[in-house]
């Protein structure tokens, strides 16, 4: 049983899948790094500090809170506000990773478009070249 794992475990697919996930992890955090240390502040100033996260609604007279933290204390509310903050999150991540695919995917189409060089002729090709040509002028 040991062996069967370690030869699941060493297939090429699993290996690869393993590296795509611990490589998606790192790149997730950098995305996310982008987004709340960099677009976002840059949103907030557009919007004049506008943050969403705090926004709620109650949904029973008890709630009288003005910040979403004492008013989840009080009773059950609505956070519609941390819904909207994490909606736009994910739009933003989103966005900025079709615009990598989509770099990636434009640096891959340069590489094919390449015209591969034709094969250079075999020396019998070039010897019965030479000969025809000598044939020509003579």
């Amino acid at each position: 049983m040991l062996k069967e794992f370690r030869e699941f475990a060493m297939k090429g697919n699993v290996v690869d899948l393993a590296v795509a996930v611990i490589i998606g992890a790192a790149f997730g955090a950098i995305v996310t790094s982008l987004v709340g240390d960099i677009i976002m502040p840059i949103i907030g100033a557009i919007t004049g500090g506008l943050d969403f996260s705090n926004y709620f609604t109650g949904l029973s007279k008890a709630v009288n809170a003005t910040n979403l933290a004492d008013a989840k204390k009080q009773g059950a509310v609505l956070a519609w506000g941390s819904f909207l903050t994490l909606t736009l999150n994910f739009l933003i991540v989103a966005f900025v990773l079709f615009m990598v695919v989509r770099f990636m995917n434009q640096f891959k189409r340069k590489d094919e478009a390449k015209p591969a060089e034709p094969p250079k002729p075999s020396d019998e090709v070039v010897l019965l070249t030479e000969i025809r040509d000598l044939l020509k002028k003579s």
